[in-house]
């Protein structure tokens, strides 16, 4: 690897290039920073189909679009920790649209999603694949409202199982139609995180169940907690299987975004003992 050269895991470099300075407009880093949040850190190269399409859109090479991702990857305290430093030389505004994104997830997602499907022409509905057929009859702010929701349950699901490499955080099963993107705390309790990835969990369908209930938590220090309910079932092959034997195991290690320890201690709350 030459000093041009950015190491993005797995193998997988860019090359730097020198090209005429063109400074990047705020709308472009909404539309990259939102990029950013759904794709595996090991797949921000310039080779990824979906960095490809967005340097089309905004009239950029793929290069410049994956070198802005590492930019952005350079903020990232969970790829610090890691000992990934990203790219340096990010501008003021990279910092600006990060810190933003950071704290305002659900409006700005949405308004990056929004200028995306204006660009292309199209709805923010008909860019995630939501599928209206069973709406026909709702009018109205209801059919806003439903729209909006299954807009973000997709948009969630998205970024969480690519937080968490498409594989569930407690099991490693990575087969996706059997996961879940699961809020840590509640959709219905915290209007402001329905769409921050440190408020998500990627757990196949059963441990969601189990978490929701509040048969499993995970602690502060991001392992797994099983409840005295399961624990003294132990003769059941299926709990000892399913639950028991991963109590006091770490969840596998997220890509880009730690869950909260705030809304750890949240669920934690509501851990059954």
């Amino acid at each position: 690897m030459s000093n041009g050269d950015f190491l993005l895991g797995e193998g997988l470099y860019i090359r730097f290039m020198k090209e005429g300075q063109m400074l990047w407009t705020k709308e472009e880093l909404i539309l990259a920073i939102n990029l950013y949040c759904k794709i595996p850190f090991g797949q921000m190269h310039n080779r990824n189909k979906e960095v490809v399409e967005l340097a089309a859109i905004i009239n950029r090479t793929p290069s410049a679009v994956a070198r802005k991702l590492g930019n952005f990857a350079s903020f990232d305290p969970k790829l610090q920790a890691r000992g990934v430093k990203g790219l340096g030389n990010a501008s003021k505004l990279d910092k600006q649209v990060w810190q933003e994104y950071m704290h305002n997830w659900d409006e700005l997602f949405i308004e990056g999603e929004n200028l995306l499907a204006s660009i292309k022409k199209t709805t923010v509905a008909e860019l995630n694949g939501i599928d209206l057929d069973n709406l026909k009859d709702v009018q109205g702010e209801e059919k806003e409202r439903m729209v909006k929701v299954r807009v973000n349950q997709s948009l969630f699901r998205k970024i969480v199982l690519s937080n968490f490499n498409n594989k569930c955080c407690i099991t490693d099963l990575m087969l996706t139609e059997l996961l879940v993107a699961s809020h840590i705390i509640p959709w219905s309790q915290d209007h402001h995180n329905r769409l921050n990835p440190k408020n998500g969990l990627a757990l196949n369908a059963l441990h969601d169940k189990a978490f929701d209930c509040g048969l499993i938590t995970i602690t502060e220090g991001f392992t797994i907690k099983v409840s005295s309910c399961f624990l003294k079932e132990n003769h059941i092959d299926s709990i000892r299987d399913n639950f028991i034997k991963y109590n006091g195991r770490p969840i596998a290690e997220p890509q880009k975004f730690l869950p909260d320890i705030e809304f750890l201690k949240h669920h934690n709350g509501r851990f059954k003992c």
